[in-house]
């Protein structure tokens, strides 16, 4: 009496998913929703413990991707990403994750969607929440995709083999502006700001100016009530003026709080995602802090000194460091981002079917 869904599980950099074909789910929004709820958490809607589920109670661990083929020239692959809200029984697509992407090739490769190349394949996805493109290259020796090798990711126990990601063409992708508000630099509360989307709307602060050192675990301010507070306030101002509208119930934008780098970086990073401080910082919350760094009159960049701004800067964060390689292009004064680059890495869990009530779907004979 249930309906059987083929998955694979991957993680992705420092984020687990399951990863399904578009062709294996409802086409309805409402029903797919509702069938990636009961795979995540099982018959008890809004469980947070997720306990009847795949789902690890946590929001790192409660995301989806869905993935095909692209008709779409010079693009090989189409990916939704969506969120699984720990606890309140929702499903969410108005951010996209950059750890969940490192997996789309090799579940694509795993899948048979496409052929591997030897020694390398490439691909480039259309990641469907933004519009945003993304080249990506696994190793792939003898026809498969290679997970083992020696590069670390902090926040990631072990190595991994590197996974390439570039990514093209984001900035705005979500504001529709690199700078939304049309600054960069404002003032929220009596406090400086800088407002940013080069792939994920992004609020940085300084964790000075709200009474905090910025180098305290995510464990000491997940309790800071107070802190938190102040964040959802300056969060659900500017949302409007990010060009977001109402970001109550929405992932985004995240706030990065910044302060001095403590071990080589060009800045010390606390991210929240948006009310829970990341043990990491999300791939492209990475991308949108590092390109923050090379603008004049920003935040970050007033943060930094001039001869630490190079094509690879490295992001502290709780557990480590995030170095993002940029490719710019100045003209008339201005900058434009041409290229985003990061490595990740990823490993496939486990593959077979989850179980949800025939209740929910009886399966494809439905679309």
């Amino acid at each position: 009496m249930q309906t059987a869904i083929p998955y694979l599980q991957f993680r992705g950099g420092t984020s687990k998913g399951l990863y399904f074909l578009d062709s294996d789910l409802p086409k309805d929004q409402e029903l797919r929703d509702n069938v990636l709820l009961s795979c995540m958490e099982g018959v008890g809607n809004g469980d947070p413990r997720q306990i009847d589920g795949m789902g690890g109670g946590h929001s790192l661990t409660s995301k989806v991707a869905i993935i095909k083929l692209s008709e779409s020239p010079g693009i090989d692959l189409e990916y939704l990403f969506l969120q699984v809200v720990v606890g309140e029984g929702k499903v969410r697509s108005d951010q996209t994750c950059g750890n969940i992407l490192a997996g789309v090739l090799p579940f694509a490769l795993e899948t048979g969607l496409l052929r591997a190349s030897i020694p390398r394949t490439k691909a480039k996805i259309k990641i469907m929440n933004t519009g945003g493109l993304c080249e990506m290259e696994v190793e792939t020796p003898n026809g498969e995709v290679n997970y083992v090798g020696e590069v670390k990711v902090d926040g990631v126990p072990g190595t991994a083999s590197p996974i390439l990601c570039y990514y093209l063409d984001i900035a705005g992708s979500t504001c529709g502006a690199l700078f939304p508000t049309g600054n960069r630099l404002d003032q929220c509360q009596g406090i400086e700001i800088t407002c940013i989307d080069n792939g994920m709307p992004e609020i940085l602060l300084r964790a000075g100016d709200l009474g905090i050192t910025g180098y305290e675990s995510p464990e000491e301010l997940n309790k800071n009530e107070g802190l938190k507070s102040k964040l959802e306030s300056i969060r659900k101002e500017m949302g409007p003026k990010m060009n977001l509208g109402e970001v109550t119930d929405l992932t985004i934008p995240k706030l990065c709080l910044i302060s001095k780098p403590r071990k080589g970086g060009i800045l010390n990073t606390r991210t929240f995602i948006p009310k829970v401080c990341h043990e990491a910082i999300g791939v492209l919350g990475a991308v949108s802090t590092a390109t923050a760094c090379i603008f004049p009159g920003t935040l970050a960049h007033n943060f930094i000194m001039i001869e630490q701004i190079n094509p690879n800067l490295s992001i502290e964060h709780p557990t480590g460091e995030f170095t993002v390689n940029l490719e710019w292009e100045e003209s008339d004064g201005d900058i434009h981002i041409i290229k985003s680059g990061l490595v990740r890495t990823a490993r496939l869990i486990s593959k077979g079917n989850v179980y949800i009530p025939r209740n929910i779907w009886l399966g494809p004979v439905m679309d």
